[in-house]
């Protein structure tokens, strides 16, 4: 079978990351709309940087085929929405004068496994997110941002090798 100039790509449904960043969009809906008041600037701050969050990362794979550069770049562009993401989530937790969850306490840990189940994750955090409150599911947000963070950044060191190493189409042709 002949080599095919353009390689596949596209998979990032099957991306722990891009999961993750699903789960942190919707989540993310049901906080602006459960406690920000209507026309709040946060509102469309927060939503924006969770769904560029996702987005880059379905926009990165697909341009994998053609320019692995461009696919570092978009999932860079990801990895710093989900940074503004998080620090949004903090200024809430800090201005309603909470305690952002120590990373080892019960809580943080609670939610790290339920944030490595891929199967209960969507459902058990979203039901958390429509029955807590506020400060709590600003701090669930804020343990999902964590891992999705560190997610992408394993990812964007695997195309850094992988774009020294390979190069994508784009780069393979100069």
């Amino acid at each position: 079978m002949p080599t095919r100039i353009i390689p596949k790509h596209g998979g990032y449904k099957n991306l722990p990351s891009y999961q993750k960043t699903v789960v942190i969009y919707d989540l993310t809906r049901i906080f602006t709309s459960r406690f920000l008041s209507r026309g709040d600037r946060a509102i469309d701050q927060m939503v924006q940087a969770a769904r560029s969050g996702k987005q880059n990362i379905i926009e990165g794979s697909q341009a994998s085929a053609t320019s692995r550069k461009t696919e570092l770049k978009l999932t860079n562009v990801a990895r710093t929405s989900l940074e503004e993401l998080l620090e949004d989530y903090r200024d809430y937790i800090r201005s309603h004068r909470a305690i952002q969850w120590h990373m080892d306490s019960p809580e943080a840990t609670y939610i790290r496994r339920l944030g490595r189940d891929r199967k209960r994750l969507p459902s058990g955090a979203l039901e958390l997110a429509r029955t807590r409150k506020s400060t709590v599911v600003a701090n669930i947000a804020i343990c999902l941002i964590h891992q999705a963070n560190f997610l992408l950044d394993q990812q964007i060191r695997r195309m850094e090798t992988d774009f020294v190493d390979n190069g994508g189409l784009t780069e393979r042709m100069y």
